[in-house]
């Protein structure tokens, strides 16, 4: 089953497409420009449509998904956690 998925092998986040991902899962990420998959640890629950560090993510990190910049971290994420809003702004403002 494919729990998350990321386009580019250097994103730093996946977004899970499936429902009921919860802590202490190994999920299965599929990387759509290569039509592989790799696995990961999850740390934490993690609701569908949200997204999932790939690495440690340190604050200041400038955060890719879809191999676009989707803003920084102004907190610290280990592999497996949940990136979201408490922990992921915009640069934009």
């Amino acid at each position: 089953m494919i729990h998350c998925v990321l386009h580019d092998p250097q994103d730093s986040v996946a977004v899970v497409v499936v429902e009921g991902i919860k802590a202490g899962q190994t999920l299965t990420g599929l990387i759509l420009d290569e039509d592989r998959t790799i696995t990961l640890p999850c740390i934490q629950d993690i609701p569908l449509g949200h997204k999932v560090a790939l690495k440690s993510l340190k604050k200041g990190y400038t955060v890719i998904k879809y191999g676009e910049d989707i803003g920084k971290m102004i907190a610290d994420v280990g592999t497996g956690k949940h990136v979201h809003v408490q922990n992921l702004k915009t640069k934009r403002w």
